[in-house]
């Protein structure tokens, strides 16, 4: 553990010491924000730092503008618009965040360098993630983890509405395929006082994904890959503009059979010798409509539809042959609006509908069982930003949800019969918000907010939330943030009853209550190299997990963590960047008191470096991760205090232009070939390939 943390020390001064000559060229540009004072706007969060699409950044996590009232209205896409003298913004999601958290964006350009396949393979390369349950052999049940908390302990919106947050059991968590890449604009992580805008449960942070919109004359792309393990992805998109409508469609598809020897000891390992049952395969489906209505006021649509088929494989049993299905779709329509004459007073209102249908099913040696979980999800959203005052900006609004479950299962196991049953609940929930950010000074910035919550099962309760950011000089700015949080229970937990593992509700459970913290420090080292370091840690009280074959409040866990990021541009057309995260998420009670929790690595690191030059595009990227702490122990001599063996993971992906508007793409994953395991008998391939084709008409 120890070692593991110094790897940040000495390997920081290092990079600085490696690019003595950063070259001059590079231009960091503000959005075009107006800052109340000079002084803070001087030090720059990653968030507030707009590196130009047009110098092809290739490794640089690009951020988001965080202003509230414009000089000139910003466009979503680096594109002008057709109508850009009457056009506003039409996403649903406002951009007034807090400042006093670091807010991390990845940008499209950067996705597509990257060669993504899934919302997981974009999240891994930011700061703080730890995904061990998305890509070659993955199981379901080893999670993704940001912060130290589960996927169920965060946020994930789509445009600023909640997505997959229905349920809580394994095979109804967030499925981070749901959205085609293809359709994704930027993705935008942030945490502290924003997690008063979004819901309590935000113990480990928001994840915000940012779809595209149409613009100028209407134009077709796409992408078909084919590699190892009988991979095969197709992507096409067709956007545009016609006066004041805006759209886009994409649609996505992927497969591939996953099938590869694994050693002795790994989980679903057949009578062959290779992992058995972990196919995948997703179609997903995406549209948006935009219309401005006139110089103030926007709708805008969007649908998204998701169909995935899988195997289950799960390290506690020797060989599972039990499959999921998923199938989703998310529909949204959003109306902005202008209030006044000014730009100082902006109104977002929007409704949801969200639907998540779950399946398991398969046999058990001479048994059948399925396992259904099938959610109905309404929302409806009023947000507004305010600039009161020159020094006072304020973002409050309504939230509403409605939750409808039907969970039904079924064994012909003698032994389980009597645990078949259908059940219909429902959840209401409503919460008022309000973030409100004064300037103090020339230096010295407030946010504060509240978020108070009517929920049916779980009654009223208040979570406030409080940050701060100082301007010490021109070139450091501190801040830090607290805020509590409470996470309920999902209805599956409550009242179904698992019969894939034989788990049984427990209607009586308790809320997961406690806080999150950060402390940090922004850092403009130069006009090239911008960092963000901050130490994060949060309390959990009632966590919930299973004892015995029955859902229970387990206890206590502590989490405290350092997080690193910097961008770094080396020359015209070269760059870099360096994430690293330490975690120690720690059991306070219980039988595992004083270990890490399982599944959560101590250190992760994410680096590389890139260069892109008339439409060539080479990028390196290196992963270390220390291992994390293995769950379930089968094998003879195994002890709770197992870890994964560490890991180093070189990748590379490559584009050659073919012709002006056609490209060749290479990715090169795993260039060590080692086939490490990821967490808990789960083993990489080694070494794969895609290679592919793309092309924009």
């Amino acid at each position: 553990m120890k070692k593991d943390f110094l790897l940040l020390t000495v390997g920081l001064p290092s990079l600085l010491i490696a690019f003595p000559g950063f070259a001059d060229d590079l231009e960091i540009k503000q959005r075009n924000t107006v800052k109340s004072t000079e002084a803070i706007s001087d030090i720059p969060s990653l968030s507030e730092i707009k590196l130009p699409i047009t110098n092809a950044e290739l490794l640089t996590q690009q951020p988001v503008q965080n202003e509230i009232e414009p000089k000139t209205q910003p466009q979503i896409e680096s594109e002008p618009s057709d109508d850009a003298d009457i056009n506003i913004e039409a996403i649903a999601e406002p951009h007034n965040l807090p400042q006093s958290t670091p807010t991390y964006v990845i940008e499209k350009e950067e996705i597509e360098k990257q060669g993504a396949t899934s919302l997981a393979d974009i999240l891994k390369r930011m700061p703080g993630f730890a995904i061990n349950d998305v890509g070659h052999g993955a199981d379901t049940h080893t999670g993704t983890y940001y912060r130290g908390a589960s996927i169920n302990q965060s946020v994930f919106l789509i445009n600023g509405r909640p997505i997959n947050n229905n349920v809580n059991t394994y095979h109804g968590g967030t499925d981070l395929n749901s959205i085609p890449v293809e359709a994704i604009e930027r993705v935008e992580l942030y945490s502290g006082t924003a997690s008063a805008l979004y819901g309590s449960s935000a113990f480990g942070g928001v994840v915000n994904i940012i779809t595209k919109e149409g613009y100028g004359q209407p134009k077709f792309s796409g992408s078909a890959e084919f590699g190892s393990l009988s991979l095969n992805n197709q992507q096409v998109t067709y956007s545009g503009s016609a006066a004041s409508v805006k759209y886009n469609f994409s649609f996505e598809r992927f497969f591939t059979d996953n099938r590869y020897r694994i050693p002795v000891g790994a989980a679903n390992r057949d009578s062959q010798g290779y992992l058995s049952n972990a196919d995948t395969a997703t179609s997903t489906y995406f549209g948006n409509i935009g219309l401005d209505l006139d110089k103030k006021n926007s709708l805008n649509l969007d649908i998204t539809k998701l169909s995935s088929r899988r195997g289950l494989i799960y390290f506690g049993f020797p060989l599972q042959q039990d499959r999921l299905d998923h199938d989703g779709l998310n529909v949204g329509l959003s109306w902005k609006t202008r209030l006044g004459n000014g730009e100082s007073s902006n109104l977002t209102t929007s409704i949801g509908y969200n639907q998540d249908y779950f399946s398991t099913y398969g046999p058990a040696g001479a048994f059948y069982r399925t396992g259904v979980l099938d959610t109905q999800q309404l929302t409806a959203r009023v947000d507004h930003e305010w600039k009161i005052t020159d020094n006072t900006k304020l973002r409050w609004g309504l939230d509403l949800k409605n939750t409808d479950l039907n969970g039904d299962v079924l064994s012909t196991n003698p032994n389980r019969i009597g645990n078949n049953e259908t059940e219909n609940r429902s959840l209401f929930n409503t919460a008022l918000f309000a973030v409100n950010t004064w300037n103090i000074g020339e230096s010295f910035l407030v946010d504060l907010g509240l978020r108070q919550s009517f929920d049916s099962e779980f009654g009223n309760y208040l979570n406030p939330s409080v940050g701060l950011r100082y301007a010490v000089t021109p070139i450091v700015a501190l801040r830090g943030s607290w805020a509590g949080g409470q996470r309920n229970p999902g209805l599956d937990q409550l009242y179904v009853y698992d019969t894939v593992h034989g788990w049984e509700p427990n209607p009586n459970l308790e809320p997961e209550v406690g806080s999150t913290w950060t402390a940090g420090v922004d850092v403009k080292f130069s006009h090239n190299l911008i960092g963000q370091f901050t130490y994060f840690g949060s309390t959990i009280r009632d966590r919930l997990g299973v004892i015995a074959g029955r859902w229970e409040n387990i206890g206590l866990v502590d989490t405290n963590g350092l997080e690193a990021a910097l961008q770094l541009k080396i020359a015209a057309s070269w760059s870099t960047f360096l994430n690293y995260t330490y975690t120690d998420a720690q059991i306070k009670t219980g039988s595992e008191t004083g270990l890490q929790l399982g599944l959560i690595p101590y250190s992760v690191l994410q680096t590389g470096i890139g260069y892109q030059n008339s439409g060539w595009q080479a990028n390196l990227y290196v992963t270390y991760n220390s291992g994390a702490r293995r769950s379930i122990f089968n094998n003879p001599g195994d002890r709770i205090t197992d870890f994964a063996p560490s890991f180093v993971n070189l990748d590379f992906t490559g584009r050659i232009p073919l012709t002006s508007n056609l490209g060749l793409t290479v990715y090169l994953e795993n260039l060590l070939g080692e086939q490490y395991e990821r967490v808990n008998r789960i083993y990489s391939p080694g070494f794969t390939f895609r290679v592919g084709l793309s092309s924009s008409l």
